[in-house]
């Protein structure tokens, strides 16, 4: 625990540096190459060096989660998939980081096509592992403590809408039954009021 948050919630703070510095940092050197700006491409250099950093935050956070959630084993699949995606995008811009250093931040007019391609590729790879971390917390609720989904499900069941306000569709949490439920004829999700308020599998 860091300032109250675990190593989940600080993961989720973190992974956002990387989600929007690097790909910046590509569309920064993208419109420098396009428009001849030497501040774009200086832009592109400064914003490839600050994802990095927030890139490395992110995986420690990252990893040190995964050790601490509560999981399933699916879930636990895509983790996988998810951190070495993370070391794959992080290597890659880590090697474009050290050439451009290595070139003065300039890459010569043969080495920036490749310099280029190589960062597209990067950006994709980094929004298909920001998805598999979508996935990780929107359809397996890693993160959330089973004690917590339970609560959640009940306070679900119990909410209530105002006459004449659409009701969601009603989708059972991750891992957790569906609970059943009523509705009014004005539009009103009730919790079951008895033995015959459950609908028969």
């Amino acid at each position: 625990m860091i300032l109250g948050y675990d190593a989940a919630e600080l993961h989720a703070v973190f992974n956002h540096f990387p989600s929007a510095l690097l790909p910046a940092s590509v569309a920064f050197d993208l419109l420098g190459a396009w428009l001849k700006r030497d501040s774009l491409k200086a832009a592109g250099l400064w914003t490839l060096l600050a994802g990095l950093l927030g890139t490395g935050v992110a995986i420690v956070t990252g990893v040190v989660a995964s050790n601490e959630v509560q999981h399933s084993e699916q879930a636990h699949v895509i983790m996988a998939t998810h951190e070495t995606l993370a070391y794959i995008v992080v290597a890659i811009f880590g090697l474009l980081a050290v050439w451009r250093i290595l070139r003065r931040g300039v890459w010569s007019e043969k080495e920036l096509p490749v310099a280029l391609t190589a960062g597209v590729i990067g950006v994709a790879l980094l929004i298909y592992q920001g998805s598999l971390g979508g996935k990780l917390m929107f359809d397996h609720a890693v993160g959330i403590p089973t004690a917590r989904l339970e609560q959640i499900s009940a306070e679900r069941a119990g909410h209530e809408h105002h006459p004449g306000e659409p009701a969601p569709a009603t989708q059972p949490m991750p891992g957790m039954p569906a609970a059943p439920s009523s509705t009014s004829a004005g539009g009103t999700a009730h919790p079951p009021q008895g033995p015959s308020d459950t609908a028969t599998p």
